[in-house]
């Protein structure tokens, strides 16, 4: 086992006056410090950053951001992977815990996005589907007319998800977008891919989210740490016929998770899921088996995903409100989970939270994802 022993994160949004070290680090010290361990007992960090060479050239951050918080002569992972940058480099740190190669590794994902040449995001101007013209947003449209097709899903419950992200999202001095909104703004927002609105659609931000994460022996002196109870990471399936309307690799990697932790879905209490879209979240919460395959769409409008329904759902606002800078989001969530475990969350504060659940999925390809991380923690 392994635990969580000190989170941090930065506000996320356009940040033109900071870079993607000064933001990772900013992050890494809260994170240090919320876990009360010192700088020299680190032993290894694993940096994420997904679009670094591509925008600025930089191939090994991790290491300048470790030179400027006076880190040096110890194991150095720069990780990227689409949108599981972060969620991949805590699974690689919790590989070397359990392998007994460190005791306390240093976990950082950290995203600069709000700049003139991001352009499109797509999953690799190499792969045909992109060059044939099917970006982000697109994939996800087809996702929504399908499950809409399929189960009756309206443009309202869809809107819905991002009505229930703004109201959690004020509660988050952290996000992005904290003004609440209703399902007429949401609808009548500019039309991205059809039926896909400007509003059902995550922002780009700039951020970075750390995590310290220790071998038990250390977390058993570390009276607020949370456990990592399971940590899933797979890929999808490029050969299987394709199915728009639900997501196999998130059944499954969530069975895996939920077998290794030894729960179920009616176990958890909180989750925090990739709502890059509208639609994302609906298919999430079925794959989850938070609800039945096809009731995303209703189980969202119930309330049952809101804070006090019976499983709240990003309750940090999430990818929609909360911003999404690519690496740094799986941790995020990570940073979500454990404040809400600690019963430190305020006025978004989760009753009874005793486990939390995250899910983050990146890249698209042959209609699967390529990527894709479930992890549950407990107190």
């Amino acid at each position: 086992m392994s635990a969580v022993a000190g989170i941090g994160i930065t506000s996320f949004g356009p940040a033109p006056g900071r870079t993607i070290v000064s933001m990772g680090v900013d992050a890494a010290l809260q994170a240090l410090q919320d876990a009360n361990i010192p700088k020299h007992r680190v032993q290894a960090t694993y940096f994420a950053n997904a679009l670094g060479a591509r925008l600025f050239g930089d191939t090994t951050i991790g290491q300048n951001v470790c030179a400027a918080l006076g880190l040096d002569r110890i194991t150095v992972v720069n990780v990227e992977n689409a949108c599981t940058s972060g969620s991949t480099a805590l699974y690689l740190a919790r590989l070397a815990i359990e392998a007994g190669e460190v005791d306390t590794a240093l976990v950082i994902g950290a995203e600069k996005m709000c700049v003139p040449q991001l352009g499109l995001i797509d999953s690799g101007s190499t792969e045909l589907d992109t060059q044939l013209g099917l970006v982000t947003p697109a994939s996800f449209a087809l996702r929504a007319v399908r499950h809409m097709h399929e189960f009756g899903t309206t443009a309202e419950q869809l809107a819905c998800v991002t009505v229930k992200s703004r109201v959690h999202a004020a509660l988050n001095t952290n996000a992005m977008f904290r003004k609440p909104t209703t399902i007429a703004e949401v609808l009548d927002s500019p039309m991205i891919a059809d039926p896909l609105t400007r509003s059902q659609c995550c922002p780009t931000a700039d951020g970075a989210a750390a995590v310290v994460l220790v071998s038990d022996r250390i977390a058993a002196s570390l009276p607020r740490a949370i456990r990592v109870r399971s940590l899933v990471l797979t890929s999808g399936d490029y050969e299987g016929p394709v199915d728009l309307a639900h997501w196999e690799t998130d059944r499954l990697t969530a069975q895996l998770a939920y077998e290794r932790a030894s729960v179920g879905p009616q176990d958890v209490n909180v989750v925090e899921c990739h709502d890059a879209f509208t639609i994302s979240e609906l298919l999430h919460c079925e794959g989850l088996g938070l609800c039945a395959p096809g009731e995303g769409g209703r189980f969202i409008a119930s309330g049952a995903a809101s804070l006090g329904g019976r499983v709240p759902v990003n309750v940090s606002g999430g990818l929609l409100s909360r911003g999404h800078p690519v690496a740094a989001t799986g941790l995020a969530q990570i940073h979500e989970l454990v404040t809400q475990l600690r019963g430190e969350a305020g006025a978004r504060q989760v009753d009874g939270c005793r486990i939390g659940l995250a899910q983050c999925m990146g890249g698209d390809k042959a209609g699967d994802t390529k990527s894709c991380t479930v992890a549950i923690l407990s107190t």
